[in-house]
C-alpha cells in the first residue's frame, strides 16, 4: 500500500515552488542584503539558517538531517492510517512532507536553508522563513484543525447518543 496520490503531488509543489523561489533570491541578493516590499511590513532578504525554526539546534546539521529522514520512515510505517485519512489529513500530510524535504535538500546539499521572507513591524522581525517552512506551519495547522473537529465531531456523536439512549430510557 502506498500514499494516495495526492500526497506526492502537494509534497513535489511545495518542494518545486520552494527550490525556484530559493534559487531566484540567491541570485536576486547577496548574503544579509534585502528588499522592501511592504515598507515597515515585508522584506524579500538573503539569510542562511544554520539551525531549525528560528535558528534552534544552530550547528547540529547531522541531527537537522537525520530527523526529516526518521519523521518520513514513521510516516511510510503509518501511511495505513494516512490513506483511511480525511483529504485534509492527506493535505497536511503533503505539506509538511513537501516542506521537509525542501528545507532537507538545502541543509544536504549546502550546510544551511536559505530564508528569504522577512515580516517585522518597526524595529521587531518575525524570524526570516521560506515556502518549505510556511507549508510546515501550514499543515501543522491543519493538522491541529482536523483535531478539533474530529473532537467536536466525536463529543457530538457521543451527546446524540446519550440523548438518544436517554430517550429510549423514558
Amino acid at each position: 500500500m502506498s500514499f494516495p496520490k495526492i500526497i506526492p503531488i502537494i509534497a513535489s509543489l511545495v518542494i518545486i515552488i520552494d527550490q525556484i523561489t530559493k534559487l531566484a533570491v540567491t541570485r536576486l541578493l547577496e548574503l544579509h542584503e534585502s528588499i522592501p516590499i511592504v515598507p515597515d511590513l515585508f522584506n524579500i532578504c538573503l539569510v542562511h539558517n544554520y539551525g531549525a525554526a528560528w535558528g534552534m539546534l544552530s550547528g547540529q546539521r547531522l541531527l537537522l538531517v537525520l530527523l526529516p529522514i526518521v519523521v518520513c520512515v514513521v510516516m511510510w510505517l503509518s501511511r495505513k492510517e494516512i490513506v483511511k485519512g480525511s483529504l485534509l489529513e492527506k493535505l497536511f500530510v503533503g505539506l509538511f512532507l513537501g516542506g521537509m524535504f525542501g528545507n532537507l535538500i538545502d541543509r544536504v546539499v549546502q550546510g544551511y536553508v536559505i530564508d528569504f521572507l522577512d515580516f517585522y513591524w518597526k524595529t521587531s522581525h518575525f524570524p526570516a522563513f521560506n515556502v518549505a517552512d510556511s507549508a510546515i506551519c501550514v499543515s501543522v495547522f491543519l493538522y491541529l484543525i482536523s483535531i478539533l473537529v474530529s473532537t467536536k465531531k466525536d463529543k457530538q456523536e457521543s451527546n446524540d447518543k446519550a440523548s438518544t439512549e436517554g430517550s429510549d430510557n423514558a
